[in-house]
Parts: C-alpha cells; sequence; structure tokens
C-alpha cells in the first residue's frame, strides 16, 4: 500500500524534512537509533569533505579525472543505511557516497580515480562491485546478482544506481524489465540531478517524472525528495521489504542536483546558471541533516568544528599514503581480467614487453 500512495503520474513526491531540516510528515519519520543516524551524517560529512579535496587534488594535477558527488550524499546514503550487510550495492560512477557507507575505503575510492585498480579490490565481505563507467552497464550487472541470489536463495537484495540521462539508454530498460519479468529482489535508483552531463533532463526524455518509468515494467515507482536522507531511507526500507517477499524490484526517482561538475572534465557554467546553482543550495542535504540532528540535541557547532578537523585530517593524510603508491605494476593491467588469459591478451602484453625494451635499448 505504501507505493500505491504516490502517484509518479501525479509527480507526487515523497519527503519527510523540508530544506530547513524540520519534519513535515510525522508519520513517515523512519525509527533509526542515534548512533545510525550519527554514522549516517559523519559519512555523508566525509564524502563531502573528500569531494572537496578531490577536486583540489585533480585541478593540481595529482589525481585523474574525477566525478564529484556533492549534493547527493542523500540520495546515496539513506539506501544504504537502510540496507543489510549481505545486500549489495552496483554502483555506476558518482556513488562514492554510498560506498564509503556500504564499506568500501577512502584510500580505496582515491586509489581508483589516481589510476591504480587496486581501488577496486574491496575488503572480504564488503559486497560491492567495481566503479562502472559505460552508461547503463550496473543495470544489468545488478540484474544478473538479483537473479543469482534468487535462484540460490540467499535473501540478498541488490541496490543499483543510474543518472537522469541513462534512464534513456538501452541497457537500463533491458535490466529493469528483466528484473520484473523474474520479480527480482533488485531497487533500482535514479538520481535526477537534473543533467545528464550538459543535457537538460527534459530534453533527455518526454517522461514528466522518471519515476513513472516503472509503470511499463509492471513494477513500483516513486518519486522521492533525494535531498531529504530520511525519505531516501524510508522508501528503502519499504522497497527491502518487497524485495525480501519476493515481490520483485522497485524504481526509485532520487530527485535531487549535481552541484559541482559532471566530472572534472566538465565545465558546468556553459550550460546553467548561477542563480540556479545557488538556488539549489539552500537544499544541500548535509545541511539539511545536521539542522535536523541539532533539533533532536544530537549535534551542536562545537562537534561539527571538530568532526570537519578531524575529517580535513584523514582526508589529508589518507591521500598522502595513495600518492606514495606510485605506478601499478604491467602485470595488473592484463593478469587479472580472466581466470585464464585470452590469446589476445596475451599478445597484446607481450607486444607491449616488447615495445619497452625496444625503447630502452635493449
Amino acid at each position: 500500500m505504501f507505493f500505491e500512495k504516490y502517484d509518479p503520474l501525479k509527480k507526487e513526491m515523497f519527503s519527510v524534512l523540508d530544506k530547513d531540516g524540520k519534519v513535515i510528515n510525522k508519520e513517515e519519520e523512519p525509527d533509526i537509533d542515534n548512533d545510525t543516524l550519527l554514522h549516517m551524517y559523519k559519512t555523508m560529512v566525509l564524502a563531502r569533505v573528500a569531494d572537496i579535496k578531490a577536486l583540489q587534488y585533480q585541478r593540481q594535477g595529482r589525481m585523474l579525472t574525477f566525478a564529484p558527488v556533492q549534493g547527493q550524499e542523500a540520495a546515496q546514503i539513506g539506501p544504504m543505511a537502510a540496507s543489510d550487510k549481505k545486500d549489495w550495492l552496483v554502483p555506476a560512477f558518482r556513488e562514492a557516497a554510498a560506498m564509503l557507507y556500504k564499506g568500501a575505503t577512502l584510500k580505496q575510492n582515491y586509489l581508483y580515480w589516481f589510476g591504480n585498480e587496486r581501488g577496486s579490490h574491496f575488503d572480504e565481505g564488503v559486497n560491492i562491485l567495481p566503479v562502472n563507467v559505460p552508461i547503463g552497464s550496473q543495470i544489468n550487472h545488478a540484474a544478473g546478482i538479483a537473479y543469482a541470489s534468487k535462484i540460490l536463495k540467499k535473501g540478498e537484495v541488490v541496490f543499483t544506481y543510474i543518472g537522469d540521462g541513462g534512464t534513456s539508454h538501452g541497457e537500463f530498460h533491458e535490466g529493469v524489465n528483466f528484473g520484473g519479468v523474474y520479480d527480482l529482489p533488485m531497487i533500482t535508483i535514479i538520481q535526477n540531478n537534473q543533467y545528464a552531463i550538459s543535457t537538460p533532463r527534459a530534453q533527455a526524455t518526454k517522461a514528466d517524472t522518471l519515476a513513472q518509468k516503472a509503470i511499463a515494467y509492471g513494477i513500483p515507482g516513486i518519486l522521492v525528495d533525494g535531498n531529504d536522507v530520511l525519505a531516501m531511507y524510508r522508501v528503502s526500507q519499504e522497497a527491502l521489504k518487497r524485495a525480501r517477499a519476493g515481490e520483485g524490484p522497485t524504481l526509485i526517482e532520487a530527485f535531487t542536483y549535481r552541484l559541482g561538475p559532471h566530472t572534472t572534465s566538465d565545465d558546468p557554467s556553459i550550460y546553467r546558471k548561477d542563480e540556479e546553482v545557488e538556488e539549489w543550495k539552500q537544499k544541500d542535504p548535509v545541511d539539511r541533516f545536521r539542522k535536523y540532528l541539532t533539533n533532536k540535541k544530537l549535534w551542536n557547532k562545537d562537534k561539527e568544528e571538530a568532526l570537519q578537523k578531524e575529517l580535513k585530517k584523514v582526508v589529508a593524510d589518507t591521500f598522502k599514503e595513495v600518492e606514495k603508491t606510485g605506478q601499478y605494476e604491467l602485470d595488473e593491467v592484463y593478469d587479472y581480467n580472466y581466470e585464464t588469459m585470452p590469446k589476445d591478451l596475451k599478445k597484446q602484453k607481450e607486444d607491449y614487453l616488447n615495445y619497452l625494451k625496444e625503447s630502452e635499448g635493449e
């Protein structure tokens, strides 16, 4: 009954908090213990601090292309906080906050964007797939894991993320449709951050909402205030309940905003106005959640200052470690993609080794 209350065709948006952190939907405020609330907030702040520093490192030429998450922390932390350890996260490329909450380390995240694939080697028991850059491919990966979970009766639910522009790609349709047909334990979260690189959402699809695309697949779809971490938590609770009961997938549209560039290769000032960005800053998910915690007497200015100081040091120290790792070995490029290396990769590696020998005058 929960999803029937919010009709995406009527543009009804689910929310719990207003932009000032005040509860406006008391009936749906999730019951979360204080320790978890604080862990959620601290992870959001860590993601924000790490994001700002990563942009600086990249501009200094110390990191490769980076995809910022600033502004989308609530859309990622809420679902991960609602999930169990055994559940899976299948990210695209802007899910740093979700990955941090799910168990990836900041060092692993920085290693990846530093150009070292060791950053994709997560600790044992951390159910996260590596960053997926090709648009939409992760949806099919998620469907595959969810299918395996159902067949093997593992009880694992799979969360996957995609951007608003990605919903116009074929693999989004294929994966979500497959999930619907087989009632897979799969939750697809669309981070509608208003732009697919420079293309406004309205120019990528004629649909009034992205959540309404669920109707074609015969599954529930819901439009959620993606800057409201409690709303994202609450909706994910219900989606998880459906998935664990064998009732199939849910499509969640998190209505949010990308405060930074698409990646560090992008200049957003070309296609959007500063006034628009400033308007969305007033809806900042981190500020909103901090005000909520302050109202609950769980947070104050002194704690905020201490946390900021602590995390800035953690981030700086972590990146120093990453810079000391140096270049990865050539074997890592070729040897670990397959159990048995295919002939074409073997030849590629041999050719490159010969090239290196010739260039060194051997």
